[in-house]
């Protein structure tokens, strides 16, 4: 059955929803009054993070999502318009940093972080655009890094990928007028990107640097808040938002 989003309110995709700024940010928007749909691998995750945000009022749906299978998110997104009838937002957040230096050759942690993401967020788009170029409205956020802007030892590849997301980021915006695109820039964020893959030594040291400067999750969450909140006419392009302390 359908169900449309109260007026004022939108209808708000967001990948990589079971951890992280993906489940801050599900969780700042649906106590906002908007209809949230989260997706991730992890469905026991989303569906506490569902019990959870529905016990405090808001509205969360929750599908399982794997974005680096196209089908995937392209059967999230269409689940989102079939309960909704429309697609306001697209929070591509997914992503994965497995740190190691290029000398290691860890090429299945190089394909993981382009596979998830670049075509992550590629597939992402895909399965929003047409449905918010048929209703003339629509906002894609692209949650890419501070390491978008510079490039750091151990993470070439993972620097790689967020450059890649903030060009195709500014491209799509280029080619917009009824869309706006928003680039969401995070430094130390309180997340689990360092918990997997990578080089032991890199991993830990990206941890010890995290513990130490980490903002929370619930931070970079207000910054996405806020760039949806303006009106139509104005797209925030991009917020970089760091720990104070991060050089």
């Amino acid at each position: 059955m359908s169900t449309h989003a109260p007026a004022g309110k939108k209808v708000v995709l967001i990948t990589g929803a079971s951890s992280g700024i993906g489940e801050a940010t599900a969780r700042r928007l649906a106590a906002a009054g908007h209809q949230v749909m989260a997706g991730a691998r992890r469905t026991d995750r989303l569906e506490a993070l569902a019990q959870q945000v529905r016990a405090a009022g808001g509205h969360l749906d929750h599908r399982a999502l794997d974005v680096t299978q196209r089908e995937s998110i392209t059967s999230f997104a269409d689940a989102a318009l079939d309960r909704y009838g429309r697609i306001d937002v697209l929070v591509n957040n997914a992503g994965v940093m497995p740190l190691s230096p290029m000398a290691d050759l860890r090429v299945d942690d190089w394909d993981r972080m382009i596979d998830v993401n670049v075509r992550g967020t590629l597939y992402g788009i895909a399965a929003v655009l047409p449905q918010m170029r048929a209703q003339g409205s629509g906002h894609i956020v692209n949650v890419a890094s501070v390491a978008g802007h510079r490039v750091d030892p151990t993470a070439a590849v993972y620097c790689a990928t967020k450059y890649a997301v903030r060009a195709l980021s500014e491209g799509l915006r280029q080619e917009s007028r009824d869309i706006r695109v928003t680039i969401i820039s995070p430094g130390f964020t309180e997340s689990e990107l360092v918990d997997r893959g990578g080089a032991p030594e890199a991993q830990a040291a990206a941890r010890a640097a995290a513990r130490q400067l980490a903002i929370p999750a619930a931070s970079v969450a207000e910054a996405i808040g806020f760039a949806l909140d303006q009106p139509a006419t104005v797209d925030v392009n991009e917020i970089v938002v760091r720990p104070t302390a991060q050089g």
